[in-house]
């Protein structure tokens, strides 16, 4: 009989271990744009900063992948932990003896960037070797409840500590990650068979490319997943300047913000059972079906609360469709090649994320913002109609069996 995910003690150690750090990292991510802004003046380079961080976990995403393939994936994670630990503790002390300069700033940024594109391929590599292939969906949903809950907590926490005294969401991810640390310690993963065949390094980085390339069913879910990430990103942003623009206030603002993170978190919570509920292809096509027909809808909205509503709507199944297709990835991979995977699907899927705002930003300078609206409705509907007739996706399935040697 197969023990149940609460009582998986190196699963449990590790999703709890990494709550925490979600809550510290979320109220960093928070506070350090406004720290840097309360220093310089700049908005410019409080915006910088962020883009340090973003940038800094793309470059280092798919070299991040081989080391993790590489190396001892556990070693990898507390390298990780330990290297934040170290570059929030120099944050903490230059702001209570002083004022730190934005380089420093900065460099942290770069830091926490580069561990998060070490540390992300090192968790889901290691995630079927801590838990059975049974499970895995579970656990990974799981792990997209802990993301949306540290994201609502710890955006909470980092503007109240802020507002306090600048240095304490610092010490609070600091703290969080010197938990994380400790509860890595006593994690136990299954150790792997050496790597003896190392090819050169850009070669490996190659391999990883290629694999996913020739994956079929990786390579479509992923181009349709930077697709709807690019013209959603793109209309989070449109949908800010169209409220404004309508009169709802900041905090009415603020909510709708927040509604993303509450449908995630429900989302989150019930893909377990819909993951097991729903055919595979349903799964993911529906997340495409619910976006094209409610991002019309933003055009006829005119407050905050409704919008939140609309918003928490948006992000409701996103997590089964992602634990669908996770869950695929990590059993379709073998396991000498899955820190490479992740890696490069970061990459592409966050270098997604990163443009939609700069689209929706261009879209606003040169549209109404409801007429924006419009063009991030078609964009999303034109992805949508592919994935609905898509026979890769139809033919889609968690299941490895009659799949591993397709291309």
């Amino acid at each position: 009989m197969t023990t149940s995910l609460a009582r998986n003690r190196n699963y449990t150690l590790l999703w709890g271990g990494q709550a925490l750090a979600e809550v510290g990292f979320s109220a960093s991510m928070l506070a350090l744009p406004l720290l840097v802004l309360a220093i310089t003046g700049s908005p410019v380079q409080s915006g910088l900063v962020l883009t340090v961080d973003a940038t800094a976990q793309l470059v280092a995403g798919v070299p991040a992948g081989v080391l993790v393939d590489r190396l001892d994936r556990r070693r990898i994670m507390l390298a990780c932990e330990a290297a934040q630990v170290v570059a929030l503790a120099s944050l903490v002390v230059a702001l209570l003896v002083g004022v730190p300069a934005f380089w420093h700033m900065a460099a942290v940024a770069a830091v926490l960037g580069v561990c998060r594109a070490l540390f992300e391929p090192a968790e889901d590599a290691c995630l079927p070797r801590l838990v059975p292939d049974e499970q895995l969906s579970t656990a990974v949903a799981m792990n997209a409840a802990r993301s949306s809950m540290g994201q609502a907590v710890g955006t909470t926490l980092g503007g109240a500590l802020f507002a306090v005294t600048r240095w304490l969401p610092f010490l609070l991810d600091l703290v969080t990650h010197c938990l994380a640390f400790v509860a890595l310690v006593f994690l136990r993963v299954p150790r792997r068979e050496p790597v003896v065949d190392r090819r050169h390094f850009v070669r490996e980085m190659g391999d990883g490319l290629k694999w996913v390339w020739q994956r079929r069913e990786i390579r479509v879910t992923a181009l349709c997943a930077v697709v709807l990430n690019l013209f959603f990103t793109a209309f989070y942003l449109v949908v800010i300047v169209l409220a404004e623009a309508r009169g709802v206030s900041s905090a009415a603002i603020g909510l709708m913000a927040a509604m993303l993170g509450v449908g995630g978190v429900v989302g989150a919570l019930i893909a377990p059972w819909l993951h097991r509920a729903l055919d595979s292809y349903v799964s993911i096509a529906s997340v495409f079906w619910v976006l094209t027909l409610l991002t019309p809808v933003a055009y006829f909205v005119s407050d905050g609360v409704t919008m939140g509503v609309l918003f928490a709507l948006m992000t409701l199944l996103a997590p089964t469709a992602n634990t669908t297709i996770s869950t695929h990835q990590l059993l379709l991979t073998p396991d000498e090649l899955r820190g490479r995977m992740s890696g490069v699907l970061s990459v592409v899927v966050g270098a997604a994320g990163a443009l939609g705002p700069a689209l929706g930003g261009l879209l606003t300078e040169f549209l109404a913002a409801d007429r924006a609206v419009l063009v991030c409705a078609v964009g999303i509907a034109v992805v949508t109609a592919f994935v609905t007739v898509s026979p890769t996706l139809r033919r889609y399935s968690v299941d490895q069996e009659g799949v591993s040697d397709e291309v």
